[in-house]
């Protein structure tokens, strides 16, 4: 154990991890071997990941923001010193992850009870390896087990713990709006010029659903989805600095996007879209929902008021929405499409019932909610569902 102790404290490149609360305790136990601070390091584990060394360890690789994953993600030359540093001290991890009771207690003086833990054989270095060689599709850090963030306040990127992990199969009709969506991602993924999409079209009609439809179907090949409010605009150009590092794709995501006349931050985004010098990310795109054609909030006035440029000024009004490179409208279904959408949810949810009494509930639901849409197709299956 002492000389695993040594070997410890001469990582570099995975130099970060000492400061993990696990491999604290375990470092705490090699110094003061007693069955306190074995305690204390179960303990630890237990309240990490359940007891399990080997996957403990691999997920600390993985989830390592260290130079080496950098360098490489960064698409450079890894010097051949590093690459040596590297293999010595997964090897030193190796021995780390192998660790059980028996090899660790032995020894000790005390022999009342210990708790157990476990551990999977794993061989860690041909595992990091190979995600570092495929480095787009895994990236790193808080990227490797997150599918989809948010930004909270101060601009940091933080995972979204429960994510919506709704599928392409769950979504009815507008397959061509679908489609382009998903080739345009798969673009992004390949390297190609990829369009930022403006999605606008009535409440419901599933325009957000797609969206992260489409991330889902993607994310094990490397994309990401980063949800921005608009009141967060000014952050953009801070969070794309971020991100242009990084060898992931990422989907900026703003939903129900509108503005106010003079809102300050039509012009940070407008400056995005612009794609000026200073914000321009190839491994970035925006993707907006809205409810609005045109996204800015109108009134007559706006149109019909003294301003002597008053065309000039409607032109900016609108100019937002023509700097997406690609438009989709998510019209209201009719009655056919609607049916259509609510027979298939009733098929996917194995609810048994004439088509024709299914039909009848389904348009007297719609006829109390005043309009059709797939979220009120969903609330109605929901509804039967529940009864």
């Amino acid at each position: 154990m002492n000389d695993l102790k040594e070997k410890l404290k001469t990582l570099c490149i995975f130099r970060e991890l000492l400061k993990d609360k696990v491999l604290s305790a375990l470092c705490t136990y090699f110094e003061n071997p007693a069955g306190s601070t074995y305690a204390d390091f179960v303990a630890q584990l237990y309240q990490a990941n359940g007891g399990n060394l080997g996957e403990y360890i691999k997920e600390l690789c993985f989830n390592s923001e260290n130079i080496y994953v950098k360098t490489i993600g960064l698409g450079k030359n890894v010097p051949k010193y590093m690459v040596s540093s590297l293999h010595s001290e997964l090897d030193i991890l190796q021995e780390v992850s192998e660790l059980n009771k028996e090899a660790l207690c032995k020894g000790l003086p005390y022999r009342g009870f210990l708790p157990e833990f476990t551990t999977t054989g794993l061989r860690l270095k041909d595992i990091y390896l190979h995600r570092a060689e495929n480095i787009s599709k895994y990236g790193y850090g808080i990227y490797v087990g997150n599918r989809m963030f948010y930004v909270e306040k101060g601009g940091n990127i933080v995972p979204v713990l429960h994510p919506d992990k709704i599928s392409l199969s769950n979504l009815v009709d507008y397959e061509r709006e679908r489609k382009i969506i998903l080739d345009n991602t798969k673009a992004l993924l390949r390297g190609k010029p990829a369009a930022n999409i403006l999605l606008t079209g009535d409440a419901g009609t599933g325009k957000s659903s797609t969206v992260k439809a489409v991330a889902n179907a993607l994310w094990d090949e490397g994309i990401r989805v980063i949800e921005i409010r608009k009141d967060q605009l000014h952050d953009i150009s801070k969070i794309l600095d971020e991100l242009s590092g990084n060898p992931l794709k990422f989907i900026l995501f703003i939903d129900d996007l509108s503005f106010l006349k003079d809102d300050d931050n039509f012009n940070a985004l407008k400056a995005v879209l612009e794609g000026s010098v200073t914000v321009k990310s190839p491994n970035v795109v925006i993707y907006a929902t809205s409810n609005r054609r045109h996204i800015i909030k109108e009134k007559f006035s706006d149109r019909e008021g003294d301003d002597v440029h008053r065309n000039d000024t409607m032109q900016e009004l609108i100019s937002l929405s023509e700097r997406f490179g690609i438009h989709i409208t998510f019209s209201k279904p009719d009655k056919e499409t609607f049916l259509h959408i609510v027979h298939c949810m009733a098929e996917e949810n194995h609810i048994d019932m004439p088509v024709d009494e299914l039909d009848m509930l389904a348009e007297r639901f719609v006829l109390e909610r005043g309009g059709r849409s797939a979220r009120l197709a969903r609330q109605f299956i929901d509804g039967l569902l529940s009864k």
